[in-house]
């Protein structure tokens, strides 16, 4: 039997040699680089984890903002009647609901000139928008001037609409 201290002293030995390794210094040397090559491999694949969390955030979520481009139809005569009732009142009442007004156009094209009003609404989410436009549906005052504009018959035939996120190049970010 070897003497406590041998033993300690051989017990200390056996990885350095079982690894190839000259002495205990060389054993704990190749633990250190170790701990360090895992911490560093661990750092890059956090930072890469996070970059394509961010990259996918911002270019389809954007925030959770939500832009709203629809196209108006008018029936047959009625298109500045649309116009008035967007210029009048519409306008504002989005606005009293929270649909921020981006922009209104009139499309230039022959066919379309003199039937569709085009416009686009901003909301903080698609939440959000679903919200606003319930809201708007009931409001009392939209109600009002709907039935107004539509007293001599319906002034739209019909809407069209689509829900958009600004790409991470748009100049919109």
């Amino acid at each position: 039997m070897l003497p406590v201290n041998s033993t300690q002293a051989l017990n200390s030995k056996l990885p350095c040699l079982y690894l190839g390794l000259n002495s205990a210094a060389s054993y704990k040397e190749k633990i250190v680089t170790n701990i360090v090559k895992t911490a560093g491999i661990s750092f890059i694949a956090m930072l890469i984890g996070l970059g394509a969390g961010l990259l996918v955030s911002s270019s389809a979520q954007n925030n959770g903002k939500v832009y709203e481009l629809r196209i108006y139809t008018a029936t047959p005569g009625n298109l500045e009647n649309l116009h008035a009732r967007f210029r009048d009142h519409t306008t504002r009442i989005f606005a009293n609901h929270g649909m921020k007004n981006v922009g209104y156009w009139a499309p230039t094209g022959e066919e379309e000139r003199d039937s569709k009003l085009i416009y686009i609404l901003e909301h903080a989410s698609q939440a959000a928008a679903d919200a606003s436009w319930a809201a708007f549906g009931q409001d009392p005052e939209w109600q009002a001037v709907a039935t107004a504009s539509n007293a001599n018959g319906q002034i739209l035939a019909g809407v069209e609409r689509h829900y958009m996120t600004a790409t991470d190049y748009s100049p919109m970010q």
